[in-house]
């Protein structure tokens, strides 16, 4: 076997103008696609239901099509990318998204769009496995704060604007017109990448691409994700502890296999590094209650308050809203105040809003709920840059692919458990549900501050 060593230009730091400024605009172009398509159908499925002639727990799929595929393929693409290039895997996620985005046009049965949706996945997976990868290479160490800020910034704009975008298309126009505007974006996004994204500066000559941990991988997350969604859905129990027995024993096989490579794609040689596994947890546990906020509080708002669906999203955008202006502000901090402090403090900002939330009186108006919404979403607009931040500048530059998946990895996995804790406080409680499920959110943020904090501590 060739022995294992890392070439190329040791000494990179970014791009110089106006390269980057173009380097730029091409990932934040590909960062709205896959975020803004990844929750525009939202909206759209009661449409969609009625057009195609399907049941509403049915049309549920073209979202979950979309989720799954991504979850199951994102460590294997950051690894490709690791290998051989990031600008080459982000590039043929963009083809493979837009050429998703022709087949989810022109579908016209639930089967073909739900298999358009994982196709298109696959792409959006493509590129969400690499972006921060490729952003730590685009933008001069000095300035990586403010470039995972602005990140952050895109990825909010682009949650805000996907329920807007999607109501202004549906008022004009039938809902395969939602993935079609996404063609000519695409070919311009790839075309600016092509031409001005940087290939990997280094590389690690004899490493080998592992097609069995790939497919375990898909295997495990998979399974992981499958048993939380058709839990959430009112699924058999006896199939879900069925999937749960075949989860463990994978899970168990993948780990031990993992633990033996010398650059694992579930990245355990990352995880060993302790500011590196400190920032990965603290992203699972606040993205976990980020999810159980966001899916508890539209319940709190109809049931509690009487909101109509118009109002219940406009309120609700007050969160995402507050993040745009937050994110830019706690990147340049990044640089000159510990990400550890700084993100703490931001999560007990956001702890504060939702007990604030959870005992809210009922008689409250728009905008006093409105402005506890604005606490958690700044309190976590602190957290989100930083903690991204301290994650990919922990892990060496020739490993960043795998800090990349990881980072994706972590919020993909939190967002994923909150939605599946909502679904089981309305088991356990009933209409209690959704004021407990702002109170575990709460308590949650607490736990993911102290984890952070204790980043102070770590080298």
């Amino acid at each position: 076997m060739e022995e294992e060593r890392i070439t190329g230009n040791l000494e990179w730091d970014g791009l110089r103008r106006p390269q980057l400024i173009y380097a730029m605009i091409s990932i934040f172009c590909g960062i709205f696609l896959s975020v803004v398509d990844g929750n525009i159908c939202n909206v759209a499925l009661p449409t969609i239901a009625q057009q195609l002639g399907v049941s509403s727990a049915d049309s549920i799929w073209v979202v979950n099509a979309f989720q799954l595929v991504i979850m199951m393929t994102l460590l294997p693409f950051s690894t490709l990318g690791e290998l051989y290039s990031y600008k080459r895997v982000y590039l043929g996620g963009v083809a493979v998204f837009t050429v998703a985005s022709v087949f989810c046009t022109l579908s016209h049965s639930l089967p073909m769009l739900i298999a358009s949706r994982a196709f298109q996945g696959l792409g959006a997976s493509m590129m969400m496995s690499v972006n921060t990868s490729i952003a730590k290479l685009v933008f001069p160490k000095r300035h990586l704060g403010k470039g995972v800020s602005l990140n952050a910034t895109v990825v909010a704009l682009s949650a805000v604007s996907g329920p807007s975008i999607a109501a202004a298309i549906l008022s004009v126009a039938s809902w395969p017109w939602l993935f079609a505007i996404n063609i000519p974006m695409g070919i311009v996004t790839f075309m600016m990448g092509w031409r001005f994204l940087p290939d990997n500066p280094t590389h690690v000559l004899g490493r080998k691409f592992n097609i069995k941990d790939a497919l375990l991988n898909v295997l495990v997350f998979g399974l992981l994700i499958g048993c939380i969604e058709l839990y959430s859905h009112d699924g058999r129990f006896s199939t879900v502890l069925i999937g749960a027995a075949f989860l463990l024993v994978s899970g168990w096989f993948y780990v031990r296999t993992q633990l033996r490579r010398r650059y694992p794609m579930l990245p355990f040689d990352l995880l060993r590094i302790p500011m590196f596994s400190m920032s990965v947890i603290t992203s699972i546990v606040s993205y976990t209650a980020q999810m159980l906020a966001l899916v508890g509080m539209p319940f709190l708002l109809l049931h509690t308050f009487g909101m109509n669906a118009v109002e219940t999203g406009v309120v609700m955008t007050s969160w995402p809203f507050i993040v745009m202006f937050v994110a830019p502000l706690s990147g340049s901090l990044s640089d000159r105040v510990h990400p550890g402090l700084l993100g703490g403090l931001g999560l007990l900002l956001m702890s504060a809003g939702c007990f604030l939330l959870s005992y809210i009186p009922e008689d409250a108006s728009h905008l006093d709920i409105a402005w506890r919404l604005m606490m958690c979403g700044a309190g976590f607009g602190f957290f989100q840059s930083p903690n991204n931040h301290m994650l990919l500048s922990s892990a060496p530059n020739h490993r960043a692919g795998s800090a990349s998946g990881m980072l994706s990895t972590a919020r993909l996995t939190g967002q994923a458990v909150g939605a599946s804790l909502v679904a089981l406080l309305f088991h356990l409680f009933g209409d209690k549900a959704p004021h407990d499920a702002m109170l575990l959110a709460g308590a949650l943020t607490v736990c993911a501050a102290l984890f952070s904090f204790l980043r102070l501590r770590t080298k």
